[in-house]
């Protein structure tokens, strides 16, 4: 068998798609982060309570109403992305001209109680939510078969993220936007309704973690602790990629799911930091961030 640096290949195509799949959830979570910091000025620590509600709102609506899992993946961000647009009119709207830091405290506050409302109701085992009949099985390559599900998850993140980003950089919804992040009394002197664009913004933040929850739900056990489990990592690849930054949340997303992955092959008891570490060692370096700007 081929081996690449002493590791079977198979063994290591298997562990880039797994990175690759793990890199699509850090790039849509990280996504939503930035459009939310870099819109709102709010780092939105409830991000990944967002996210575990979107994976439970799709388990809830085929449990309960026998809603399709592509339907889910309509339903379950509107739905979730409502949540966020609540708790922004009514709590975080009176944190925006404040320090960050408030934000932050409140949306951490907000993230424990979800979690502990959903461990109240469903305690710690979670359910499970079948991978959809049109996706299950695999694609054989000769050398390997490689799940469709899995491939579908790369695909429908890449397209989403991507979509994003020329919205947001290049129609002029995103001029509006951008402008409203600058100076949001002149934009709103030019006729553009700015606390409108902040709500749907934070909702449409939100709504990707809740996407993010929905296709995660067929690969990992859809748990109230799923959140709290991924949100400090994607922190760190905001933070890689530079806060704020769109481009960066996608492209350092992507990139360190495959960084892990490669870790987890050739020195596995690094794998759980390797994120960390490249986070400190970008902040020595360029505490701005990849791809963000210097203050």
């Amino acid at each position: 068998m081929t081996e690449v640096f002493g590791v079977p290949l198979l063994a290591l195509l298997g562990q880039l798609l797994l990175g690759l799949v793990n890199g699509s959830f850090y790039a849509l979570l990280s996504l939503g982060l930035a459009i939310i910091f870099g819109m709102l000025n709010i780092i939105n620590f409830a991000h990944g309570a967002f996210y575990m509600m979107g994976a439970f709102a799709a388990w809830m609506l085929l449990a309960y109403f026998d809603v399709s899992y592509f339907s889910a993946m309509i339903l379950a961000p509107v739905l979730v992305g409502t949540v966020g647009i609540l708790m922004e009119r009514l709590l975080l709207k009176r944190l925006h001209r404040l320090d960050p830091l408030y934000g932050l405290l409140l949306t951490f506050g907000l993230a424990l109680i979800l979690e502990g409302l959903f461990l109240n109701q469903f305690g710690v085992s979670g359910e499970t939510y079948d991978v959809p009949d049109a996706l299950g099985g695999a694609i054989d390559l000769g050398f390997m078969g490689v799940p469709k599900y899995r491939l579908w998850v790369v695909g429908v993140s890449t397209l989403v993220c991507l979509a994003t980003w020329l919205v947001i950089e290049k129609t002029r919804l995103g001029s509006y936007l951008r402008a409203a992040t600058e100076n949001p009394q002149l934009t709103q002197a030019f006729g553009i309704n700015v606390p409108l664009l902040v709500m749907l913004t934070y909702g449409f933040g939100v709504g990707l973690a809740a996407l993010a929850g929905v296709m995660a739900a067929p690969i990992f056990q859809v748990s109230p602790l799923m959140g709290s489990n991924l949100i400090i990592v994607v922190f760190a690849v905001v933070v890689i990629g530079g806060m704020g930054s769109i481009l960066g949340a996608i492209l350092s997303g992507l990139a360190l799911g495959v960084v892990e992955g490669l870790t987890k092959v050739y020195y596995p008891e690094a794998s759980a930091t390797v994120v960390f570490v490249i986070m400190a060692i970008v902040l020595i370096l360029r505490p701005a961030g990849l791809f963000g700007k210097e203050s």
